[in-house]
């Protein structure tokens, strides 16, 4: 079992020297990557539903909660560490430009040393949001399945090319390219399409809570429709409070779960210091290295 740490970015460590504490201390406790959220902007009295609590609200006071641009928050932390994979979950991929996110992505990984970007993504659920950036909302299932494809091709083709409904470009050259001409994709969220996303094009599956067994068989099927293994497709859920729930995950196929550090998302969190990181490592990640 891997472990993450989650909606690290937000609260006190939306500041740089917190940040960077947390991160360290996450490296140090034995937690393989350390995961972001994001929304450009939160507009004043939203109407959309938060499809993640009963109020259908993202929590009191949250209007004006700091979020950081998970992107620039990763690469802060990243040049203080060495190891830890940096994880988006999510980032709001059909509300920016792929050309430019499949630049910034591939730097971040190429700067960090390679092998370390986990690019978490999900379509959003803020239609007001995408007002405010001037995006289509309605057309966001269909906008993110094509720049998950045109990413590829810029991060694996010497020379890109690509047409298609929302984006196209020919005979480009995107450097750096990642070290493994690839990054992972997981794809967030506990919707039927969006299970049956993570099993069409994903690298993984991130539900935002648990992992309902409908959702993760939609996945599988939705795999096996496509032509691949589900098997290969890594699963991270949320972590349970009991150590023993922890072990029944990883006989069902769980990979990795993911602890949050804050209660800003809607979770409570389990761990709140750098000191409660490293006591999370000492006293529940050693038991799964023996």
């Amino acid at each position: 079992m891997k472990f993450g740490l989650r909606y690290a970015s937000l609260g006190r460590y939306a500041n740089g020297d917190a940040a960077v504490e947390l991160a360290q201390a996450a490296e140090e406790a034995g937690f393989d990557s350390i995961w972001t959220v994001e929304h450009v902007v939160v507009p004043h009295g939203y109407q959309s539903r938060y499809p993640y609590s009963e109020s259908g609200r993202m929590g009191s006071g949250l209007e004006d909660f700091p979020i950081p641009d998970p992107l620039i928050w990763l690469a802060y932390i990243a040049s203080a560490t060495r190891t830890i994979k940096l994880g988006t979950a999510i980032l709001l991929l059909p509300q920016r430009n792929p050309v430019i996110t499949a630049k910034a992505v591939a730097t971040l990984d190429q700067l960090a040393g390679g092998r370390r970007v986990l690019l978490g993504i999900g379509v959003g659920w803020l239609a007001e949001e995408f007002a405010a950036l001037g995006v289509p909302f309605d057309d966001r299932g269909p906008r993110t399945d094509e720049y998950v494809a045109a990413m590829r091709v810029l991060w694996s083709q010497e020379r890109a090319s690509f047409k298609g409904r929302f984006v196209s470009f020919s005979d480009v050259f995107c450097r750096p390219l990642p070290p493994d001409r690839r990054i992972p994709i997981i794809v967030g969220g506990d919707t039927r399409a969006a299970a049956r996303r993570a099993g069409r094009l994903g690298d993984g599956y991130f539900p935002a809570r648990a992992a309902p067994s409908e959702l993760l068989e939609e996945m599988r099927r939705a795999a096996v429709e496509a032509g691949r293994n589900p098997a290969e497709i890594e699963i991270t859920v949320a972590a349970p409070t009991e150590v023993s729930e922890i072990e029944a995950l990883a006989r069902q196929g769980v990979a990795r779960v993911a602890v949050p550090v804050s209660s800003a998302a809607g979770l409570p969190a389990q761990v709140r210091t750098p000191a409660d990181v490293l006591s999370y490592g000492k006293n529940v990640i050693a038991r799964f290295r023996r």
